[in-house]
C-alpha cells in the first residue's frame, strides 16, 4: 500500500507546527516528523483521495505562512527508510522493542518486531504510552482486545506478560498480515488476528480492551468497547492529543466508564477508563 509523505514548510514554526499536526490528525494523517522548518506528514493513499485541506483553519491566519509538497512512498522504499534508521527501544526498564537484526538484550519483555508499512514500533509517542501503561497492568489469566493492532505489539507484549486470550484487530490488510508474521516471529500461541473494524466486535467480553487508533474512529466506537468490557476491565485508549482529553473522556461517561489517569507525551495522550 503507497503512503503519501507531505513536507510542510512553516513559518513561523511554533506553534504553528503543532496545530497543523492536530488538524492534520482529525483528518486520517496517521504520523509525523518534526523537521528544521516544519514537519513531515504521512497519509495512505488510499486514505487521501482529494480531501483537500480546505477545512485547515490554520491555513486562514494570515500571521502563519505554509506549503507543501507531496511525493508518493512505496512499500518497498518505506521499508528500507526503516531498516537504516530503526533502533531499539526499552520502556520502562522492562520491555525491549527491537527489529529481527538487532540483538537481544536482557530484559523482562523481549519483543521482535518488523513493521514493514505497519504502525507500532514503540517509537511513535502513542505506541510508548500504551506500551508504558500496559507494564502497569495485571494481564495474568485476563482476555485482552488489541483494536487497531499495527504491528501486532501491544497484542504480544500482553501474551508475554500472561494474558490467556488476545484477540487482535486491524481494519488494513497490510497490518493484518504484518500482525500475523509478528506473532509467529514471537512464538505467540494466544493470539487471534482480524482484518476489519469494530463491527467485528459481537458479544465477547474482555477484560482489557487496548485502542490506539485516532479521535474520530475512537469517539465512533467508544460505544462498541463499553459493551465488549468486563464490568471490573479496563479501557486504554490513544491516539488523540491531550486538547481532546475531554472530548474522550465526556464520550466515555456517557457509556458508564470513568476516567482514572492518563500520560502524555510530547502533547500525545494515553488514557484509562473504567467503569464506575
Amino acid at each position: 500500500m503507497a503512503y503519501l509523505e507531505f513536507n510542510f514548510t512553516i513559518v513561523p514554526l511554533f506553534p504553528a507546527s503543532e496545530i497543523v499536526m492536530a488538524e492534520l490528525g482529525e483528518i486520517g494523517f496517521e504520523s509525523f516528523v518534526e523537521t528544521e522548518n516544519g514537519l513531515l506528514a504521512y497519509i495512505k493513499k488510499t486514505d487521501y483521495g482529494g480531501i483537500g485541506f480546505d477545512g485547515l483553519h490554520i491555513l486562514k491566519n494570515p500571521d502563519v505562512q505554509i506549503a507543501w509538497t507531496i511525493k508518493e512512498l512505496e512499500q518497498q522504499n518505506w521499508n528500507a527508510v526503516w531498516e537504516k534508521n530503526f533502533e531499539p527501544i526499552k520502556v520502562g526498564g522492562e520491555c525491549l522493542v527491537r527489529a529481527p537484526f538487532h540483538p537481544a538484550q536482557h530484559t523482562k519483555y523481549d519483543i521482535v518486531i518488523e513493521p514493514k508499512m505497519s504502525f507500532g514500533t514503540g517509537h511513535h509517542e502513542t505506541t510508548y504510552m500504551m506500551i508504558q501503561t500496559l507494564l502497569g497492568l495485571d494481564l495474568k489469566g485476563k482476555s485482552v482486545l488489541d483494536m487497531g493492532c499495527g504491528t501486532g505489539v501491544l497484542a504480544i507484549l500482553s501474551e508475554k506478560k500472561g494474558a490467556m486470550h488476545i484477540d487482535a484487530i486491524d481494519i488494513d490488510r497490510w497490518c493484518f498480515l504484518n500482525s500475523q508474521e509478528n506473532v509467529e516471529r514471537n512464538h505467540c500461541r494466544g493470539i487471534h488476528i482480524f482484518e476489519g473494524d469494530a463491527s467485528l466486535l459481537g458479544i465477547k467480553v474482555y477484560d482489557v480492551i487496548l485502542a490506539n487508533i485516532n479521535r474520530n474512529i475512537l469517539l465512533d466506537d467508544i460505544p462498541k468497547y463499553s459493551k465488549c468490557l468486563h464490568q471490573k476491565g479496563t479501557l486504554v485508549l490513544s491516539g488523540f492529543y491531550e486538547d481532546d482529553l475531554s472530548l474522550i473522556s465526556s464520550r466515555c461517561e456517557t457509556h458508564g466508564l470513568t476516567y482514572h489517569d492518563h500520560k502524555v507525551k510530547n502533547n500525545w495522550v494515553a488514557a484509562v477508563y473504567r467503569f464506575s
